[in-house]
């Protein structure tokens, strides 16, 4: 089973914490669309022995494309691909674009489940990450939302400069008070080159607090598994059944294809990403190219990709299986390196299965470098 990611590079304006692929500019929008359809037809062959179980619109702002270009496209993927038969079909959208007619309308051309970016409902950090939308827009949408989807997820932020604990824990509640089935929570973090990294050069934001954000991370774990939802990966949390078809792919190593700029794509031995231009992408895809870089994982490579996706997940990292696809020198190396964190706490084996503990889960990135194998080959 595999999955289509679809990348729809524009924004209304520029978050001041992003550092995507996207434009303001909505002047190729019409050009942009014909070309990510033409490129899933050009890419068809690579699927030609797959099913397709989850398809997937991302972005940038997926939701300011029209009802029309989404049926299109979905069209064009059933035209081109073995879809299976109940596939997940997600739309990120932004609460400002989710009027009662537009969520109406996105609930009759086959998309099944939302991916709504909230980030805060507070207006101070809303204002301060440059959103397009409110807080009445965020309370309003997910109000009309629960009504016609079943399958929800929100995005919310965390380790905001200034916001304390009892500040995080009304966000989260009152993501819980829509009963959405799904949440995905991120740390802010500051990228270079974004709005967000110059504002704290210049002293008009304070720098993030690694302590802050992990304090508001163990509330949150807490929180969530108080009300019934599972932490299947570091910044995800669903209720039974209704785990991300589409993120538990990457993180298991299934095969997908990623449709247009900057989108990346992976088929278990080689990774590729698109140029991340809309004019470059958009020209190379009428003159018949499809402009991507291809770069093919070596064995290191794919030990250290497993290591990195397997600690963040509640699936682990089976010893059984480094020893079986990468060998015993791997996996003594492997322990090697997990001995002091199994001795500090912050790992842990069980039926071989090599995890974090709940002390480690926030650390998991930092520690997974760390176990990495850098001779690579």
């Amino acid at each position: 089973m595999s999955g289509i990611y679809i990348h729809i590079p524009f924004c209304k304006q520029a978050c001041h914490y992003c550092d995507f692929h996207f434009s303001t500019s909505m002047k190729k929008k019409a050009e942009m669309v014909t070309a990510l359809a033409k490129e899933m037809k050009m890419r068809k062959t690579e699927f030609d022995d797959e099913v397709i179980e989850t398809i997937y619109f991302g972005g940038g702002t997926p939701s300011l494309l029209t009802i029309e270009d989404l049926r299109f496209l979905i069209d064009e993927v059933y035209s081109n691909y073995n879809v299976g038969a109940n596939p997940e079909i997600t739309i990120e959208a932004n609460p400002d674009d989710l009027s009662k007619e537009r969520i109406v309308n996105l609930s009759n051309i086959r998309i099944n489940r939302l991916s709504i970016g909230i980030q805060s409902f507070f207006e101070d950090d809303l204002k301060m990450m440059n959103r397009a939308h409110n807080s009445e827009d965020a309370k309003e949408c997910l109000k009309i939302a629960t009504q016609y989807f079943d399958n929800i997820s929100i995005d919310l932020i965390y380790g905001i400069s200034g916001m304390s604990n009892e500040k995080w824990l009304q966000n989260i509640e009152m993501a819980l008070s829509y009963n959405v089935p799904h949440i995905s929570s991120y740390a802010l973090t500051v990228e270079p080159k974004t709005a967000l990294h110059s504002f704290i050069q210049k002293g008009i934001i304070s720098q993030p607090e690694d302590e802050v954000a992990q304090e508001h991370f163990h509330i949150l774990v807490d929180k969530l598994t108080e009300n019934g939802f599972i932490h299947y990966e570091l910044s995800n949390f669903g209720r039974e059944n209704y785990f991300s078809k589409n993120n538990s792919s990457y993180w298991l190593g299934k095969k997908y294809i990623g449709i247009g700029p900057s989108a990346h794509s992976y088929d278990g031995e080689k990774r590729g990403w698109n140029v991340s231009n809309n004019a470059l992408y958009i020209k190379s895809i009428s003159d018949n190219k499809v402009p991507i870089e291809i770069e093919t994982l070596t064995k290191t490579d794919r030990y250290n990709e497993y290591i990195m996706t397997g600690l963040r997940t509640i699936w682990g990292i089976s010893l059984d299986r480094i020893a079986a696809e990468f060998g015993e020198s791997y996996l003594n190396y492997l322990n090697q390196q997990a001995a002091k964190y199994i001795e500090d706490k912050l790992l842990c084996v069980h039926e071989n299965i090599l995890r974090t503990t709940k002390n480690g889960k926030f650390l998991s990135d930092g520690i997974a470098s760390d176990l990495f194998l850098l001779n690579l080959e």
